[in-house]
């Protein structure tokens, strides 16, 4: 395509510098030259692959210690009348945990599945379940998430194009957002029983690599006084978590911890990882589990082979990604999109309809939302506010579009991972098996989020603080 768009001279003007985008040509002497001397800084300049595999030895910590197992093992034996309950729990967990940015999309996949498996029902559904909540979750959270400051930058700069007086705040879309995040969890529910579930069908654990699923026959004294002790330390660590936080030690220059400047939100992968493996490490220690450092060093090894078959995937992810985002296609793709839709000269609430499925579909090639909302946020900022619409409205309906999609976008780090965990359970899990049960939840989200903005901007509800449908 880069050699196409090349000699075809396909260009685009960049809204936000006014220059000339071109297409660069991945099969050109220089385009070799750069993707034989930048493959491996491709490969370990990406902060998922660091993100993931630091997450994954916490949480491999808190698996192979025998800490998960027991206690969801615990809880739905004890409670097998409440297992739609702790579904619904755990998808709300899903939702909130968007605050942590990608590292939900590591923990919670893994954690869904030893659920779903403790209930005697099939783990890739749990797995499936945890990313597809989480990943949808961009536009629906009853929190103020880095995302929404994230994007709060790029719209900001786009209006600045027009009126540098007018000031948008992260909570412009605060009030859809949290009822969203309400809509968001019986909606995955809804999907994950009546259509995951019977897809995937009564679960074989023939199928799952040696040693991932073991019989379980209660827990033992030992295992119950570990569970106590480990509980008594996640309360310690969290406790020490909120003071740091609450005397500024882990807050920005401003007094904020929930900015992505802030330490707390830069320390986040390892902050998950304690959180799952000082537990761990204490449960594994007062059961027999671990018997000196030694076990404990073993395990975490243990974790990280487990991860070795993701690693080897993601060099081959990293050149893709690289390579896509030298060539430019997805820049000019998003450009010459945006500018066909608004001149299409359709009626104001179907264009924002289209707005919504095409950030949707571009999503899919072109993951992450630097780069989307950098290119297209001066194009429709600047028409809808000249038009009298509020750009608040406008980037609610980005969200929904970018969200919605976030499930199936192979260009993101965590899809590869999603399916190193699949195959835990099930050798027989590869890609097509993610997309095929990802996208209902996709078309569920996307049916369930328009609608709602479309009866929020018929009925001219607040998107947030001070944000309706018009300019003030």
């Amino acid at each position: 395509m880069s050699f196409i768009f090349s000699v075809c001279n396909i260009t685009a003007i960049n809204p936000t510098t006014g220059e000339e985008v071109k297409a660069f040509n991945l099969l050109s002497k220089e385009g070799f030259i750069k993707a034989i001397t930048t493959a491996q800084t491709n490969f370990t300049s990406l902060s998922a692959l660091g993100m993931v595999l630091l997450c994954m030895m916490g949480v491999g910590l808190a698996d192979r210690s025998g800490l998960f197992r027991t206690l969801l093992m615990n809880t739905a034996t004890s409670k097998k009348k409440s297992a739609a309950g702790l579904i619904i729990f755990f998808l709300v967990f899903c939702v909130l945990a968007d605050c942590a940015g990608g590292v939900g999309w590591v923990v919670l996949p893994p954690l869904g599945a030893m659920i779903w498996l403790s209930m005697g029902r099939n783990p890739l559904a749990g797995m499936f379940a945890g990313y597809a909540t989480t990943a949808s979750a961009f536009c629906a959270n009853v929190l103020i998430t880095s995302i929404d400051i994230m994007n709060l930058g790029y719209t900001q700069a786009a209006i600045d194009l027009l009126d540098p007086t007018f000031k948008l705040t992260a909570t412009c879309n605060w009030y859809f957002s949290s009822v969203a995040a309400v809509l968001l969890v019986p909606t995955s529910y809804f999907v994950t029983t009546k259509f995951v579930e019977p897809r995937l069908g009564k679960y074989d654990p023939s199928y799952a690599e040696e040693g991932a699923i073991q019989p379980y026959n209660g827990a033992t004294e030992a295992e119950k006084k570990a569970l106590k002790s480990a509980g008594i330390a996640f309360a310690i660590y969290m406790a020490a978590i909120v003071i740091l936080c609450v005397t500024g030690i882990l807050a920005d220059e401003e007094g904020s911890i929930t900015s992505s400047a802030s330490p707390l939100m830069k320390s986040m992968s390892l902050a998950i990882a304690l959180m799952f493996g000082i537990p761990g490490a204490v449960f594994g220690r007062k059961s027999g589990k671990f018997k000196n450092f030694t076990d404990i060093a073993n395990c975490l090894g243990e974790s990280m082979a487990s991860m070795g078959s993701y690693v080897a995937m993601f060099f081959f992810m990293a050149q893709f990604m690289c390579y896509f985002d030298w060539s430019n296609i997805g820049l000019i793709i998003a450009i010459a999109g945006a500018n066909a839709l608004s001149n299409s000269g359709l009626p104001i609430l179907l264009i924002i309809i289209v707005f919504i499925l095409f950030s949707a579909i571009l999503n899919i090639p072109v993951g992450g939302v630097n780069t989307k909302l950098a290119v297209i946020a001066p194009i429709f900022v600047t028409m809808f506010m000249l038009l009298g619409y509020h750009p608040g409205m406008l980037l609610m309906a980005y969200r929904i579009g970018d969200a919605c999609t976030n499930p199936i976008t192979p260009s993101f780090a965590y899809f590869g991972m999603l399916l190193t965990v699949a195959q835990k359970y099930d050798k027989r899990a590869k890609f097509g098996t993610l997309f095929a049960n990802m996208t209902p939840y996709c078309i569920a989200s996307f049916f369930i989020m328009t609608t709602l903005f479309v009866i929020w901007f018929v009925f001219n509800i607040p998107f947030g603080p001070g944000v309706g449908v018009y300019l003030p």
